[in-house]
């Protein structure tokens, strides 16, 4: 009995060895087998770093690449963590740092060969183009060399100039709502014939990590025929994650080669992607035209042939393995992944669905940027846009000219008639086939209307410049897909730029902090729908809606039913903007007046004792809310019940040339500069974002004496 004994403890010993073994073989295959990029050429870099009182950095360089190395160290010290998260991206290698959330994003990249279309274009890039890409990740392989114990990911780094390019190569068709698309046909759900938007909610296959990218932003622009004094003037208001992988990042760059420019960019950009120069600037606002075709395949019975004009073609395929992070190891997770003469092919359930989209397997978006940047004149700037690089995204535009413009910017495919091309098309016919984007000039515009203002807020193009003034819907071929969507922001924008004929500085800033709801908008009926509801069995539901009745339509903060509108308007803004049914307002109306009882014990509590933002040891009350022109449209609830507000106004800017040219600027974030929480710029520009004011943007470098805080050479 004791030899019986002796021989099992002997097995579950060598058990245990060997399963301690696997969880370090496990632990170790990862970076032993993936891809090292060779560092960037050798070269030296003459950059400056000079820090102002809110810690923004302001990059001055001998050369371009200096300041790209440059801004790469400075966005290192202040969120190495992202950066790691986004290179570990462009590696395939994001599940292996996050988990399961990254390894879907993993799994689009092989899904879009990302890597394929940067190894085969990179070296077709201008020479200072890949300077500069090249000199961004040397500017991170020299942090990481000077603070090796931050690194998580063993193997990363050094990273090289394709692994910055593939991050734009990922990143750029999830604007225009690819990942709904990838999501619903991996899911096995019925594509909508609405553009193919799919049947379900948020989307979560996103490079944006664990914070989707939701779609939203404002945008203003005013010529002096319009302002009060004579000036141009520029909102950018963009609406992004507060944190994570598209989360905005201020900086100032200088350069002797002629590149100053004040901005912000998502972590791995080498260059600000909006702001302005001394004599132009332009923001972004997601736009939403048709950019996407679904193609049904006919496959043979065993799946490794679809039929294309009478003939049967081998369907790709490619075994790929997703890293997975577990915990005690990281796990390889086996996948397929499919490929037509159309694109990408998701096999389901349902059969194989091949995806084409606008913009694919190209590298241009990153020169286009680069140039927009350095653009001197509306001519010079407009010859960047005709790269033709970006795939969407308005681009609303304003100069020391006077000039302002609205660009649906878009590489809108060149299809022809006879197909329902917002809706399944067949998979075995080249003439459904678009191989080509139509050319800049078939871009619509709006430029200099005589009503001297332009808008948008994720609305339709034919809705900016108010009424006479506006593009008009049979002027567009209706294969470019162009949207027609009305937001509650748009219809608001109009209004009050309508009902101010001279509009000053401090009236500009007024209208972009508004919080109503247009009476024109969807709120009406779905306020209606609430108002009609049933309720004299229900007391206590009965007070809500008598509650939400007297409500004057603002989230100001100061009403009494501001807080349970709030809580109601959000699902009619989800699934308005998502062209879905209207939810059921009873259910709607109970759930939020349940939630502020259980918490308040009231269904009146003030608007910011529910509405939060929160980070660190801040904890500040915000008003606004979703669809609105002050935006705070997502937000995780609590344990106290509070809205912590995580997406919504994220980088504010407003941007004046006076009549003599000369630029001046104001910007804000909702937190600070660091995503450190011992830096002192973690959350110091809070208390003034919820208070609505602006801080200078220190561009022309002689402002900054006597407000810098450090300087240095990385």
């Amino acid at each position: 009995m004791v030899r019986v004994r002796g021989r099992r403890w002997k097995v579950l010993g060598a058990l245990a060895l060997l399963l301690v073994l696997a969880v370090i073989a496990l632990s170790l295959w990862e970076p032993i087998g993936t891809y090292r990029a060779a560092p960037p050429p050798a070269g030296r870099y003459d950059v400056r770093i000079v820090r102002d009182r809110f810690g923004v950095p302001h990059i001055f360089g001998t050369r371009d690449e200096d300041v790209a190395y440059g801004l790469a160290y400075a966005h290192a010290e202040d969120d190495f963590g992202t950066l790691e998260e986004v290179m570990a991206m462009t590696r395939g290698r994001l599940g292996a740092l996050t988990g399961q959330s990254g390894a879907a994003t993993d799994y689009v990249a092989a899904l879009l060969d990302v890597r394929a279309t940067v190894d085969r274009d990179y070296l077709k890039q201008p020479a200072d183009v890949r300077a500069l890409l090249d000199a961004y990740a040397a500017g991170l392989n020299r942090y990481v060399e000077k603070h090796p114990g931050e690194a998580r990911l063993a193997g990363l780094f050094p990273i090289d100039g394709k692994d910055v390019a593939a991050g734009f190569v990922l990143r750029s068709p999830f604007f225009f709502g690819l990942d709904t698309v990838l999501e619903a046909l991996v899911k096995n759900e019925e594509m909508r014939p609405e553009r193919g938007a799919p049947l379900h909610d948020a989307p979560n296959v996103t490079p944006a990590g664990p914070a989707e990218i939701e779609k939203g932003s404002n945008a203003f622009a005013v010529a002096p025929s319009r302002s009060a004094d004579g000036a141009t003037r520029l909102v950018s208001n963009a609406h992004q994650p507060w944190t994570g992988g598209v989360a905005w990042y201020e900086a100032v760059v200088h350069s002797r080669e002629g590149w100053d420019f004040a901005g912000a960019l998502f972590p791995g950009s080498p260059f600000p992607l909006l702001g302005h120069n001394r004599t132009l600037g332009w923001t972004n606002t997601v736009n939403r035209p048709d950019l996407i075709d679904v193609y049904k395949l006919r496959l043979n019975e065993a799946g490794d042939r679809y039929l294309f004009d009478g003939k049967w073609l081998p369907l790709q395929s490619r075994r790929i393995w997703l890293k997975v992070d577990m915990g005690p190891a990281v796990l390889p997770v086996p996948r397929t992944i499919y490929r037509s003469v159309h694109g990408p092919v998701i096999v389901n359930n349902k059969g194989a669905f091949a995806i084409r989209y606008a913009g694919a397997d190209q590298l241009k978006m990153i020169e286009q940027y680069f140039r927009l940047n350095k653009a001197r004149s509306f001519a010079e700037w407009q010859g960047a846009m005709a790269i033709q690089g970006v795939p969407a995204t308005n681009f609303i535009y304003a100069d020391a000219a006077g000039n302002i413009a609205l660009f649906y910017n878009g590489l809108f495919p060149e299809r022809r008639p006879g197909f329902a091309w917002d809706k399944l098309l067949p998979g075995d016919r080249s003439d459904a086939l678009w191989t080509r984007s139509l050319p800049f000039d078939r871009v619509p515009r709006l430029v200099n209307p005589a009503s001297g203002y332009l808008i948008n807020a994720n609305n339709t193009p034919f809705q900016a410049a108010g009424p006479g003034d506006e593009l008009q819907p049979s002027a567009f071929s209706p294969l470019l897909g162009i949207e027609t969507d009305f937001t509650n922001r748009g219809l608001r924008s109009i209004e009050l730029m309508e009902a101010d004929s001279s509009i000053s500085e401090a009236e500009l800033e007024r209208i972009k902090y508004d919080t109503a709801f247009s009476r024109r908008s969807y709120a009406g009926s779905w306020l209606r729908r609430i108002a009609a509801l049933e309720l004299s069995g229900d007391p206590g539901l009965r007070e809500a809606q008598a509650l939400i009745a007297g409500w004057d339509w603002t989230l100001e903060g100061r009403g009494r039913a501001d807080a349970l509108a709030l809580l109601v308007m959000r699902p009619a803004n989800r699934q308005h903007y998502r062209r879905l049914a209207p939810p059921d307002p009873r259910e709607e109306l109970e759930k939020a007046a349940a939630h502020l009882r259980e918490h308040w014990g009231r269904l009146d509590p003030p608007l910011g004792a529910v509405l939060r933002l929160r980070r660190g040891k801040t904890d500040l009350p915000l008003d606004g809310g979703p669809d609105v022109l002050r935006a705070a449209p997502l937000w995780d609830l609590e344990k106290d019940g509070r809205a912590k507000v995580r997406h919504g106004d994220s980088f504010i800017m407003f941007v004046s040339w006076d009549r003599a040219g000369r630029v001046r600027s104001r910007s804000m974030q909702p937190f600070g500069a660091s995503s450190r929480p011992g830096s002192p710029h973690y959350a110091d520009q809070a208390p003034l974002f919820v208070r609505h004011q602006l801080k200078p943007v220190l561009f022309d470098p002689t402002m900054l004496r006597g407000n810098v805080e450090r300087e240095y050479r990385p």
